[in-house]
């Protein structure tokens, strides 16, 4: 069985988001503020946890500004890379929560560029301790995956 962490545990950092909404159809997005873009590469596939739930999100830099954004959650790399047909985890995730608009979420650095997790202010999250794959092994991955 793999190790657990908890959100408050001193090897974590913690950075508070917004949820925003995005385009027409006020779809929802997660802002990173920009003092904490760092801890977000642009346009990177990576982990995110969301109730137990490990889900894949694109991490993209905004049109203006310097933070960064995560539009969706989604259950394998495919779809987030390819997200227009695929369920978006992020609105059902969010349905679990009292998490509204300009309300703040909480995204926990478990290891930065590669897992991440979010969670609702005030609430305690555990985490699998993992650690991120060899970069050949992720440059294989990625080639097999598309």
């Amino acid at each position: 069985m793999a190790d657990r962490i908890s959100s408050d545990h001193s090897s974590l950092t913690t950075v508070r988001a917004t949820l925003v909404r995005s385009g027409g159809l006020d779809r929802p997005k997660v802002v990173i503020p920009d003092d904490s873009a760092d801890l977000f590469p642009a346009d990177e596939l990576v982990r995110i946890v969301a109730d137990d739930a490990e889900y894949r999100a694109r991490i993209e830099s905004p049109l203006t500004g310097e933070g960064r954004e995560i539009r969706g959650l989604y259950d394998s790399p495919t779809l987030a890379r390819n997200p227009g047909e695929a369920e978006n985890r992020l609105e059902s995730w969010l349905e679990t929560t009292g998490i509204e608009f300009d309300q703040s979420v909480l995204v926990d650095v478990i290891e930065a560029g590669f897992k991440y997790g979010f969670r609702e202010p005030g609430e305690r999250a555990f985490y699998e301790a993992t650690e991120s794959p060899d970069e050949s092994l992720a440059d294989i991955a990625n080639q097999l995956d598309g």
